[in-house]
């Protein structure tokens, strides 16, 4: 479980819907009582910022044309423990998914052209 906390526009169908069902399992693991210590030492939670994350997955969810029935209700404020680093994140979505790689970094997608070449015509 982890809390990639990048732009939801940036990330492919899986690593999204994937997210968003984590949300509810770090609520559901909190809730129980059970330790978070390990996603918070590893930087894969922000236990504060979670409601306000889930949101954002969950509208980029309806923007994309996706169902959202499970709203996240913490019921009280969640304590401020964990930091994400968002740009270590986004390199490590771009490493792992091709579609994700396409959607976070665009600019990689044009063809390249090298300084000093003239383009001719036909």
């Amino acid at each position: 479980m982890r809390m990639w906390m990048v732009d939801p526009r940036g990330m492919c169908r899986r690593h999204l819907l994937g997210e968003h069902v984590e949300c509810h399992m770090f609520l559901a693991t909190f809730r129980l009582g059970r330790s978070l210590a390990g996603y918070v030492r590893n930087g894969l939670v922000e236990l504060d910022r979670l409601k306000a994350r889930h949101d954002a997955l969950a509208a980029e969810m309806l923007r994309r044309g996706y169902r959202h029935r499970s709203p996240l209700a913490p019921g009280r404020r969640l304590p401020a423990i964990g930091q994400v680093d968002p740009a270590a994140n986004r390199r490590e979505l771009a490493r792992r998914c091709a579609e994700c790689r396409r959607r976070l970094h665009p600019e990689a997608n044009q063809p390249l052209r090298h300084k000093g070449t003239k383009r001719t015509r036909s």
